[in-house]
């Protein structure tokens, strides 16, 4: 019998073909001036680097797909732990975030979280008990050709890095997830691809706003976005006008600033 092979997975394969390694990750952390050094996220077994950024079962670099979108994998990636150090970070200022790589044909949104960390440490917080509320997100640039040109495209374009303003308001001990969203197979369900990284950080000088207290939409991370979501399950390969961005809103106690725009200063 023969198969019929939908216009749709006919691209999602083409776009497929590069290997997983090809998939980065949050190398490097640049904040107040000062680079902190991370490593791969791959360290469930062994002896584990100090490092601020989660460890996950993660060794091909791969993703968590839109399918599993209710399961703990997708707060800081694959049986995630929590890193053992934070990195000092001043309320109100921007950190980059530098991807070792990103292919170019995986366009999608790149989203950051915040999570405050009961207690005080962040190396010991049960990822399931971390409540999330969005502080930057960017989505689809231009559409008028496709696939489109999304925040992703621009992040290549910056040398794989991506600036992300901390809230001035708030101090204490974060977890920030930072994720990149996946859409070139995005067309059929289940095939959206999220590489989320989380990050420990320990922020200082700001207000003390609590978000999740005061009007913020709040989630766990296992319920922050939803298969079937507009942003979700989407077809690229056509033209778009808009694009929903995954996810809650951003917090509204936030000063008016797009990420769009901090991301292409």
């Amino acid at each position: 019998m023969l198969s019929t092979i939908t216009p749709i997975a006919a691209l999602a394969a083409l776009v497929a073909l590069p290997a997983v390694s090809a998939h980065g990750y949050v190398s490097g952390v640049v904040a107040g001036g000062k680079y902190y050094g991370q490593s791969g996220p791959n360290w469930i077994y062994g002896e584990k680097p100090q490092q601020a950024s989660w460890y996950a079962n993660n060794p091909d670099l791969g993703f968590v797909g839109s399918a599993d979108y209710n399961k703990a994998s997708i707060i800081c990636h694959i049986d995630a732990t929590p890193g053992t150090t934070s990195i000092p970070v001043k309320a109100g200022s921007a950190i980059d975030l530098q991807w070792t790589t990103w292919p170019d044909s995986h366009h999608g949104p790149v989203i950051s979280y915040l999570a405050r960390c009961g207690g005080g440490d962040c190396s010991k917080v049960n990822p399931g008990s971390l409540k999330f509320f969005k502080i930057a997100e960017s989505g689809l640039i231009d559409g008028s050709a496709a696939p489109g040109k999304y925040a992703s495209d621009v992040l290549i374009a910056n040398n794989g890095t991506s600036t992300v303003t901390i809230p001035a308001s708030v101090t204490g001990d974060f977890v920030l997830r930072h994720e990149i969203i996946a859409l070139h197979s995005a067309g059929e369900s289940g095939g959206a691809q999220s590489y989320p990284m989380c990050i420990n950080l320990k922020v200082s000088g700001g207000g003390n706003a609590h978000p999740c207290k005061s009007g913020a939409d709040c989630r766990a991370g296992a319920a922050l976005m939803k298969t079937s979501d507009p942003g979700v399950l989407v077809n690229i390969y056509q033209t778009l006008t808009s694009y929903k961005i995954p996810g809650p809103k951003i917090w509204s106690g936030l000063k008016k600033r797009s990420f769009a725009r901090s991301f292409n200063a």
